[in-house]
């Protein structure tokens, strides 16, 4: 009997892991889970519509996809078509909230068309399965499906491949 249980937990957490090809389970962010800068919740359902790249960061680890993001900024995609959204692991440092919330608000005045979001209680770690403390980047495509995964420094290799996928999904 216990194995049995045991399997339909573990068949029940798999289910919440992100699969290629699909769309997530939906997750919201918002009250003390955290949520946009704004302070409105931030919800899943929003990766719809264009090309959505999601860079789920630790504050330790928020240089470590610096060339990806700079590599899609350089191609100028229309934003009508193509987004992002900087989702940052807030219980994944020791550095103080009030700090990485403040600069938070700066990058959204100067970046407005990024979508920056709170995660202060590692909610996607949990619901979604993501790498804690680390740089995780998703992409989704205009459906809501995840076209894209890598946990952790994205190779220059993969950053061609990276632009050509969301170039093809545009």
């Amino acid at each position: 009997m216990r194995k049995i249980i045991l399997g339909l937990l573990l068949i029940g957490v798999q289910s919440m892991a992100l699969e290629l090809g699909k769309v997530p389970a939906k997750v919201v962010i918002d009250g003390d889970n955290g949520g946009q800068t704004d302070g409105t919740a931030w919800s899943s359902s929003m990766l719809k519509g264009k090309i959505y790249t999601v860079f789920y960061v630790d504050p330790d680890e928020r240089d470590l996809n610096n060339a990806l993001a700079d590599a899609i900024k350089a191609k100028k995609f229309d934003r009508k078509k193509v987004n992002s959204v900087a989702i940052v692991n807030l219980a994944a440092t020791w550095l103080p909230n009030v700090i990485i919330e403040s600069k938070l608000k700066a990058k959204q005045k100067k970046f407005p068309h990024t979508i920056y979001v709170k995660d202060k209680k590692k909610v996607l770690v949990e619901k979604w399965d993501l790498a804690d403390d680390n740089s995780d980047i998703l992409i989704f495509d205009k459906e809501g499906k995840l076209i894209y995964k890598k946990f952790g420094k994205v190779s220059d290799k993969e950053i061609l491949e990276v632009i050509k996928l969301i170039e093809k999904n545009i």
